[in-house]
């Protein structure tokens, strides 16, 4: 499925319908450059989910855990892994496979460790056809 979104609300919006969706144990990959919105449409995902909290990049702790919705949400941000073995020490196995929805930013760092079937989510900017323009795909292997 490929969505064009034209601005900041509809990036949020399509991650919020994605999360109203979502279910106990999967696991949503989200990739996509610098500045492409992965943290606005995760903190629409965590809306979906019925989270309140502020949401923001874990990226200097690689996990962030929100807990107060229908599901918990675990917020990975792997930009900044060094080592796999970074993940190992923080039990990403009892998040994945646990009783939440995670989300990975940059999975594909830390592709030999994922499930075999994650939700893909690709975000991509065409400044030809504007600044707020954001092409998302999204590839359920489910």
């Amino acid at each position: 499925m490929i969505i064009e979104t034209y601005n900041r609300d509809e990036t949020y919006s399509l991650g919020k319908r994605l999360g109203e969706e979502a279910g106990k144990g999967e696991v949503y990959c989200l990739s996509g450059d610098l500045g492409t919105g992965k943290t606005v449409f995760t903190q629409g995902f965590a809306r979906g989910l019925g989270i309140l909290e502020p949401v923001n990049s874990p990226t200097f702790t690689i996990v962030s855990e929100y807990e107060e919705g229908r599901l918990p949400l675990y917020h990975f941000d792997v930009y900044r892994i060094e080592d796999i073995e970074e993940m190992e020490e923080i039990g990403y196995e009892d998040y994945f496979y646990g009783e939440g929805v995670c989300l990975v930013e940059w999975a594909e760092l830390i592709k030999e460790l994922l499930p075999d079937n994650p939700v893909r989510i690709t975000i991509e900017k065409d400044p030809d056809k504007g600044f707020d323009y954001r092409r998302i795909t999204v590839e359920n292997s489910r």
